[in-house]
């Protein structure tokens, strides 16, 4: 009878971790030379990609990497080059999650890529509007989109600083580039957020 009970009191705490681990969004917390903002990861829906962004955060990868590319209007996208437009490397692409139900709207984060829907390693873009071009259609290199995985839940006003900017050409052909380099000085993961959170 006390087996019992134990193996019932076991299942019991098992399941509120359980329920606990899956109660909750990461938080990131990017500090930037213009303000912080904090942004919330949806690995449910993303699964890959959080997990690839993770790692990036973890391993201390957009510390000292810049906003290379502001467009009002638009997005602002960074996570790739240092302040003198050196390339850091990056790991293996992770596979496009953007058939996910997540759209490109204001205030989320997606993945930059190449025109191969599944290149996407370590850069990144935050919507400043609802950019309905980015969205998943369909399963083809024009219609895949850009995956969403996340959504800033604090900081939007520092994001809206960002891409106000000036900008100009930059080096190697790269154009809307900040004049006064735009500094990712931290990105750390601090918290989870109750669920549900993400917008479909």
């Amino acid at each position: 009878m006390l087996r019992i009970i134990g193996a019932a009191l076991a299942l019991l705490v098992s399941c509120q971790v359980g329920a606990a681990d899956g109660a909750a969004n990461p938080l990131v917390e990017m500090k930037t030379s213009m303000g912080t903002v904090v942004i919330e990861l949806y690995p449910d829906q993303a699964p890959l990609t959080v997990e690839n962004f993770l790692k990036y955060v973890n391993d201390r990868h957009y510390d000292g990497t810049v906003f290379h590319r502001v467009i009002p209007g638009f997005m602002i996208q960074g996570g790739g080059f240092d302040p003198d437009f050196s390339e850091k490397p990056a790991r293996k692409p992770v596979r496009n999650e953007a058939a996910n139900g997540l759209r490109n709207e204001t205030g989320t984060i997606a993945m930059a890529r190449t025109p191969d829907p599944h290149s996407a390693t370590a850069q990144f873009f935050i919507n400043v509007a609802d950019n309905e071009s980015l969205n998943f259609r369909f399963p083809t290199q024009e219609g895949y989109g850009y995956c969403v995985f996340g959504k800033v839940v604090k900081g939007m006003d520092v994001v809206n600083r960002i891409v106000k900017v000036q900008t100009g050409p930059g080096p190697a052909g790269h154009q809307n580039v900040p004049v006064k380099p735009v500094i990712i000085e931290s990105a750390r993961l601090i918290a989870a957020t109750a669920k549900p959170a993400a917008k479909k």
